[in-house]
């Protein structure tokens, strides 16, 4: 499963806390929608819920600093950018492991037991 592309709908069932903590797991760029009603897209990668002014902290596609938008500021978040992980399951990675680590594995052959 993959959140690219979802716009989630914030209300009883689904806090803003939830939404930035999915937003900081993704492995891909977001757009943060302000309550002023401007957009910044970008890659999330910090927050803290645990300070006095909760904030996250985001690169934005120019990618020149890092911006640090308080959880007071934020709408909402959209998952507008390629999921990098989609398809990349921990079982795929483990059976390409295993793949790779048998095939550099020494051969026996019948003949040099």
């Amino acid at each position: 499963m993959t959140l690219e592309g979802w716009v989630p709908k914030l209300g009883e069932y689904l806090a803003l806390a939830e939404v930035i903590d999915l937003a900081f797991d993704y492995r891909g760029n977001t757009t943060v929608v302000k309550v002023d009603g401007s957009e910044v897209e970008g890659y999330i990668f910090n927050r803290n819920r645990h300070v006095p002014e909760p904030f996250i902290q985001m690169f934005d596609l120019a990618g020149e600093r890092p911006l640090k938008i308080l959880y007071s500021e934020i709408q909402n978040i959209k998952f507008t950018g390629k999921d990098m992980a989609a398809g990349n399951s921990w079982i795929a990675w483990l059976e390409r492991k295993e793949k790779e680590a048998a095939e550099k594995a020494p051969r026996r052959d019948k003949g040099m037991e």
